[in-house]
């Protein structure tokens, strides 16, 4: 029961930041201020920077380096939660 309890109330505390985060978004396709300026960095300085022709390559494999890192940790954790709940052999009580 203690269990089932702190369970529901992580999930109620969990549910309130994501629909906390979810809600401080701003809408989808609507370009902010502070976003143009990146952008305008990246198109701007992206064969100076990369001496590359194709401005999308360089920002995935140059500028977007440690946020493709951090996708891979991402995916390796959800692998490892798979490995753990589908392991043999059970909880010992």
């Amino acid at each position: 029961m203690k269990c089932k309890t702190l369970f529901i109330i992580a999930a109620i505390v969990v549910g309130g930041a994501l629909m906390g985060a979810v809600s401080s978004l701003h809408p989808f396709g609507v370009p902010t201020a502070e976003g143009t300026a990146v952008d305008e960095h990246y198109l701007n300085r992206a064969g100076v920077d990369i001496s590359c022709e194709n401005v999308v390559t360089s920002i995935v494999f140059d500028y977007r380096g440690f946020d493709t890192i951090g996708e891979s940790s991402v995916l390796f954790t959800a692998l490892l939660s798979v490995m753990m709940l589908f392991r043999k052999g059970g909880r010992k009580e």
